[in-house]
C-alpha cells in the first residue's frame, strides 16, 4: 500500500471513530425485497439483523415505524422493538399498520412531541439515551429517526423527514433535537419551503448539538481521499468540497433554535489538528449561526455530547422555555443584516 493509501484509510478510519461510526459498506439485514410471487407473504415477527445505513424511516405511529430500503425500494413495518411485523410494498405496510392499530385498540397520537436526528455515520441508537430523557423528564413523545446518512444527499434525507413530520396526525406541536448532520438536514426541510412561513404550523423550537453549520473541516480534510466518498457517502462529500453548493440549500429555521457546542475553552480545543476551540470534529466558530436565541459551550466531545447530563438537561430547558439556562443568561447570536455590501 502506497503512502497515500495509508495515509487515506488511516484518516478514515479515524473519521469514523471520531463521529461514533462504524466504516462499513455491507448490508447487515437479511430482509429480502418482495417479487411478484412473495407479495403477501406471511411475515414472520422477527427482530431486524440490522443494515441501518441502507432503511429510511418514512412514517411514526407512537413506537410503530415503517421504513424503506433505499436500494430496493420495499418497505417494513416494525415495532418500538425493532421487531418486524410486515413487509412489502408502503400501501401493505399501513395497511398492516391500520390493522394492529383495531386490533390492539392503539390511542390516537395528540401532545408535543420530539423529532430526533442522528449524525453521520451512526443511527437511531446514539439519540436512544436523549430521547428517553425527553420522554421521562419532559413528558414528549419522541420519535427517534433513523436514516441512512452515508447514503445519499442530504436533500433525500430532508423528504423523508417532510413526510415524517407531515404524517404526524394528532400531535398539537412539533420540536426537533438534532446530532451533528442532522442538523442540516433540517435545516434543507426548511429550505426547502421557503415560500412557506414553516413547513408545518405545529413546528415549535429546535436545538442543534454540534452542528457544522459552517462546514466540517474535518469532512474537508479527507474530502480528497477517494475512499472517504466510497465509504461515508454523498452527504459526507456535501459536507467537504461541496459545502458551497449544499450551503446555498440550507435555511435557517423558522422558529427558536439554540445551539449547543462542545469545546475545551482553549485554542486548540480537543483535537491541536483543527487549530481552534472544537469538540473534537466540529470547531466551536463552525457551529455558529446567526438568528440562534441561545448558544453555549460545554467541555463534551461531538461523539457523546448527546449522551451527557447538562447537554440533556439544556436541551429540556430550551424546548421548554427557550433558553438553556435562565432568560437573562442567553447568548444569542445576531441575525445577519438583511443587505449586506
Amino acid at each position: 500500500m502506497d503512502r497515500r493509501r495509508f495515509t487515506a484509510a488511516c484518516l478514515l478510519s479515524t473519521f469514523g471513530a471520531l463521529t461514533g461510526g462504524r466504516v462499513a459498506v455491507a448490508d447487515e439485514d437479511a430482509d429480502m425485497p418482495p417479487d411478484e410471487t412473495s407479495q403477501g407473504f406471511p411475515n414472520a415477527v422477527l427482530p431486524t439483523l440490522g443494515g441501518r445505513q441502507f432503511w429510511a424511516d418514512e412514517l411514526f405511529y407512537q413506537d410503530w415505524h415503517i421504513q424503506r430500503n433505499v436500494f430496493t425500494g420495499h418497505c417494513r413495518l416494525l415495532d418500538g422493538s425493532n421487531y418486524r411485523h410486515g413487509w412489502g410494498s408502503y400501501e401493505q405496510c399501513c395497511a398492516k399498520l391500520d390493522e394492529i392499530k383495531q386490533r390492539r385498540k392503539l390511542p390516537p397520537m395528540r401532545g408535543e412531541a420530539v423529532v430526533v436526528l442522528h449524525g453521520l455515520f451512526r443511527s437511531s441508537a446514539a439519540m436512544s439515551k436523549m430521547g428517553q430523557y425527553l420522554r421521562d423528564h419532559g413528558g414528549y413523545t419522541v420519535f427517534n429517526v433513523s436514516y441512512p446518512s452515508t447514503r445519499g444527499a442530504v436533500a433525500d434525507h430532508a423528504r423523508w423527514l417532510q413526510k415524517i413530520v407531515a404524517n404526524l396526525d394528532g400531535i398539537e406541536r412539533v420540536h426537533f433535537v438534532a446530532h451533528s448532520l442532522g442538523n442540516l438536514v433540517i435545516r434543507h426541510y426548511f429550505g426547502d419551503h421557503l415560500d412557506a412561513a414553516r413547513p408545518d404550523p405545529r413546528i415549535g423550537r429546535m436545538v442543534m448539538l454540534g452542528p457544522p453549520n459552517q462546514g466540517a473541516q474535518l469532512a474537508e480534510a479527507l474530502g480528497e481521499y477517494k475512499a472517504f466518498h466510497l465509504v461515508a457517502g454523498q452527504s459526507a462529500g456535501q459536507l467537504a468540497r461541496q459545502w458551497k453548493a449544499l450551503e446555498e440549500k440550507l435555511a435557517t429555521p423558522a422558529c427558536e433554535f439554540g445551539i449547543l457546542a462542545g469545546g475545551r475553552g482553549t485554542a486548540k480545543g480537543y483535537n491541536p489538528w483543527l487549530g481552534q476551540d472544537n469538540d473534537m470534529v466540529v470547531s466551536v466558530e463552525s457551529t455558529r449561526l446567526p438568528g440562534a436565541t441561545d448558544f453555549a459551550v460545554l467541555p463534551v466531545l461531538h461523539t457523546l455530547m448527546m449522551d451527557d447530563a447538562t447537554v440533556q438537561q439544556y436541551t429540556l430547558n430550551f424546548l421548554r422555555h427557550g433558553y438553556f439556562v435562565a432568560p437573562d443568561q442567553r447568548h444569542p447570536i445576531s441575525p445577519e443584516p438583511a443587505n449586506r455590501s
